[in-house]
This record gives structure tokens, C-alpha cells and sequence, in this order.
């Protein structure tokens, strides 16, 4: 299969569920980066805790280090988006939350291509898509923390300010 079409899928797959789901996407971008940041300071010690029970782990699974880091940063996402569904009510903030999940979309591809197994990186990595994706990882990244930060900011509850609702002064 192409590259250009596992990458697409990598980064399409997430926009398309969160949109479905009607998930908040800008949470999703948050467990996400809490994920990648679970894979800088945990992973090592999350694998070495792994090999410690590698004697007990069945013949065939591998325990490699990717995949422990696949794992920690998959696992915030997939318990957010389990617990989040239909959170986003209404139409315009469901067109709304478009711009996050694209964000979580991209994100996810620029995290998770590095820890396919070897074939399947490596030719997504050899692509000159994947080229490009690297030189606008800034832009992807800063925009995507900036446009999940505005939308949190759009959502927050509406003051009742000095109005009482429903009730009259006698």
C-alpha cells in the first residue's frame, strides 16, 4: 500500500471517529499531548517494567519499545474519546470541533508514524510527503495547540451575571 494513502488513513481515521462520536476534539488534542509526554518521561521505565514479566508474556507478542510507547500514547486518547462521546451538541459546535480533530489528526500521524513497525515506517518516512509534513510540523503543532485552546475557550459556561431566571422580586 502506498505511503501516501497509510498516512492519510493515519491522520484521516481519528477526524472522521472524533466527528462521528461527536467527541470534544480540543480534550482529545489535550490527552494527546499528555501522551506524548507519558512516552518522554515514562516509556523507559514502563519497558523495563515490561521485560521484568517478558518471561511470562507468550511466545509471538512483542514487547518492543514502540510498542510500549504506542500504548502510553494511545491510551489517554482512546479512554477520553470512550468517555467523551456525544459531548458536543449542536450543529455549529460541531462544525466547530472540525478544526481540533483535524488537529488531532495531524498530531497523531507526526506521533504515531515513528513507532509503526520498521516496513511500514520506513516507507512513510521515505516519502516526500512525509518530508513535508516534517518541515510544517511547527506550524501543525502551534496551530493545533492554539486553535484546541481557543474552541476550550468558546465552551466555557456562560455567566448567569445579576439575572434571576424565572424568579419575580415581590
Amino acid at each position: 500500500m502506498s505511503p501516501q494513502i497509510i498516512l492519510g488513513a493515519i491522520v484521516l481515521a481519528p477526524v472522521l471517529l472524533l466527528m462521528l462520536l461527536r467527541v470534544n476534539a480540543a480534550l482529545v488534542f489535550l490527552s494527546l499531548c499528555l501522551g506524548n509526554v507519558l512516552v518522554q518521561f515514562v516509556a523507559p521505565d514502563a519497558n523495563s517494567f515490561v521485560t521484568l514479566f517478558a518471561a511470562h508474556v507468550p511466545k509471538g507478542v512483542d514487547t518492543g519499545n514502540n510498542n510500549v510507547k504506542m500504548l502510553l500514547l494511545l491510551l489517554p486518547v482512546v479512554l477520553t474519546t470512550i468517555f467523551m462521546i456525544r459531548t458536543v451538541r449542536g450543529h455549529g459546535r460541531l462544525i466547530l470541533n472540525l478544526l481540533p480533530a483535524a488537529g488531532v489528526g495531524l498530531l497523531g500521524g507526526l506521533l504515531i508514524v515513528p513507532l509503526l513497525p520498521g516496513g511500514v515506517s520506513a516507507n512513510i518516512v521515505d516519502s516526500s510527503l512525509w518530508a513535508q509534513v516534517q518541515r510544517a510540523q511547527d506550524l501543525i503543532v502551534g496551530s493545533s495547540a492554539l486553535i484546541c485552546l481557543l474552541v476550550l475557550w468558546l465552551q466555557r459556561p456562560k455567566t448567569g451575571g445579576d439575572h434571576k431566571h424565572g424568579k419575580h422580586k415581590n
